[in-house]
């Protein structure tokens, strides 16, 4: 994470993930649909031209909510995140009633396709609908996190940090993030408090590494951010994390 921006964990936020169950069938039925699921959503991340064409055949013949959700996998693969966000909503209303845990689950992503998409209040109002059918879902409050920091509420993304943490106290991430968000709100010791936390858990991970070297660099420490941000270079040349390194570290040298 550079600059005033709040990170999106992972990089990229990717959304080729599985729902936790497919959809009820007859007993006899029920082994083949859900090889037949399972193929689909595979294929979805290896050829999601074909898994598409897939998906909207086995839906013409029935397939239900795992055909659909399947379909909206696949429009995620090819790029095509706001309309796969309109998939999985749908087939999270229609779940609601029936099968609250499947519809949190279909919300809470078609949340992550809303951000992907760039829609960060569409993926909000997802996301609510999802927190309101499954409270204490980690991962949920993450994504939510996520979408609030994007349109600047960070005091409220916090709260879902705060309540993240509580519910999984040893998630490494989780107090990066909230690490970030702190500093965001120019409260630098529970920033730094949080990212020290989160290095006794994963000492080597390249995002709390780089979100240290931010606070270092606040702080003045300016040599404890340049070996923050060389350490996250070293341990992951490639992604999102090192890119940010990098241009920190460009920065960096240019004030001198």
């Amino acid at each position: 994470m550079g600059g005033g921006e709040f990170r999106r964990r992972g990089g990229a936020l990717l959304l080729i993930l599985a729902l936790a169950t497919a959809a009820r069938v007859a007993a006899a039925d029920e082994a083949a649909e859900a090889r037949r699921y399972a193929d689909c959503t595979a294929e979805a991340r290896a050829a999601p031209e074909a898994a598409l064409d897939a998906a909207r055949a086995w839906e013409a013949e029935g397939g239900g909510g795992p055909a659909r959700h399947c379909a909206a996998l696949a429009l995620i693969g090819l790029d095509r995140p706001a309309e796969a966000a309109q998939r999985l909503g749908e087939l999270g209303a229609e779940l609601t009633a029936a099968r609250p845990t499947l519809a949190a689950e279909a919300l809470g992503q078609a949340g992550q396709a809303w951000l992907l998409a760039g829609q960060a209040e569409r993926a909000l109002a997802a996301q609510d609908a999802a927190l309101a059918l499954a409270p204490d879902d980690v991962e949920l409050r993450i994504d939510r996190s996520l979408a609030l920091a994007l349109v600047g509420a960070y005091r409220r993304a916090l709260d879902d940090l705060d309540l993240a943490q509580a519910l999984a106290p040893d998630r490494a991430e989780v107090l990066v993030l909230r690490a970030s968000a702190h500093r965001l709100l120019d409260e630098p010791a529970a920033a730094l408090a949080d990212i020290e936390r989160a290095l006794t858990l994963a000492p080597q991970d390249p995002e709390a590494l780089l979100e240290r070297g931010m606070s270092r660099r606040l702080a003045g420490d300016d040599s404890g951010a340049r070996a923050d941000w060389q350490a996250v270079l070293a341990l992951a040349p490639d992604g999102a994390a090192a890119e940010t390194a990098r241009a920190n570290l460009a920065r960096l040298d240019a004030t001198k």
